[in-house]
């Protein structure tokens, strides 16, 4: 049988994190060194989030620099390894829902500020595909089984946000902690995928009364839907990076490995 990519869920947090060399950068190192090399990154990004779902195709997607008021040093970075219209047309054939080609965004600090430490050399193709805001969750996680198809094509399918994210409630004086409700939602999160009980992640608005300060809007949320249905319930799950920052948000990170590698 052949061997399947892995799957990655990265708690992004702050772009500082692309020019820092902290915990949370040196985890999404190991990461890299322990998997196999993607010869195709797909990446689903808390920061495209449309309506409808988008496919972006081009050959050189842009490097988007889609935060405000940081240090000009994240602005000069660029991350320009190519795109991958062939991978990006057959995803969109094996996605049932309507989706639409669509290059007027790039590759964004959602997904360049982990892969600047994953794959500096900046030498693996990526594209990305949105997040549908008017979607429910289910939509969402069966357009990940559809896409699983593409781990046998060597594609790392990336999905990048933050378990928990509350900006509003953002607290200086937390800079490694977190508020008692960011735990409890995030070990929520952590004991049902760990358990494989997917539709209690799915149904999280209703199963923890945590949901509304953790995910007051779903952008950051629902990328690790796209990891949990595009993994297997065979695959072996490791979890990085597992804390909070700022009082209200969730760094922790979720790997899937086929258990044939």
């Amino acid at each position: 049988m052949k061997s399947k990519m892995p799957v990655l869920f990265v708690g992004h947090g702050s772009p500082m994190n692309a020019i820092e060399d902290n915990s949370f950068t040196r985890g999404w190192r190991e990461i890299a060194e322990r998997i196999p090399k993607p010869k195709v990154i797909l990446s689903v990004s808390a920061h495209w989030y449309t309506k409808g779902t988008k496919i972006m195709d081009e050959e050189d997607p842009k490097t988007i620099y889609d935060m405000f008021g940081f240090p000009q040093e994240l602005y000069e970075i660029v991350y320009s390894p190519g795109g991958s219209p062939g991978v990006a047309r057959l995803s969109h054939e094996l996605i049932s829902k309507e989706t639409e080609f669509d290059n007027s965004w790039g590759i964004d600090h959602g997904t360049w500020s982990v892969l600047v430490h994953m794959y500096p050399e900046r030498d693996i193709p990526v594209f990305q595909i949105s997040v549908d805001g008017a979607a429910p969750p289910e939509t969402h996680y069966k357009i990940a089984q559809e896409l699983s198809a593409l781990r046998e094509q060597g594609v790392l399918i990336f999905a990048t946000g933050n378990i928990v994210h509350n900006l509003r409630l953002v607290n200086w004086k937390k800079e490694d902690e977190g508020f008692d409700w960011a735990y409890k939602f995030d070990d929520y999160i952590h004991e049902n995928i760990l358990q494989r009980k997917h539709e209690k992640v799915l149904n999280y608005k209703d199963e923890v009364e945590t949901a509304k300060l953790a995910v007051p809007i779903p952008d950051h949320f629902y990328p690790l839907l796209y990891a949990l249905g595009a993994s297997d319930q065979e695959d072996q799950i490791s979890v990085y990076n597992k804390s909070c920052v700022l009082g209200s948000v969730s760094m922790t990170s979720y790997l899937w490995e086929s258990a044939q590698r």
